[in-house]
């Protein structure tokens, strides 16, 4: 089955942009719009990314720790 969608200029540049060579725009649009799993996320961050926010995660994770010891 196929359905027509409009888009906006804007949308239609955006989504073009995004197409990889031979893609369709329905491939893109499953791409982009993922099957909200877990493992949709692996490979998104670069290593140096990763390790930036493990180190802020785990800096959050010691100030509300420090927080906790004056209740």
């Amino acid at each position: 089955m196929v359905k027509t969608l409009t888009v906006t200029e804007e949308a239609y540049r955006r989504l073009a942009s995004r197409k990889k060579e031979g893609e369709s725009f329905s491939k893109i649009i499953i791409r982009l719009t993922g099957s909200g799993q877990i493992r949709d996320l692996v490979g998104i961050l670069s290593p140096a990314q990763a390790d930036r926010l493990e180190a802020s995660i785990a800096e959050g994770r010691r100030r509300m720790r420090k927080g906790m010891d004056h209740l």
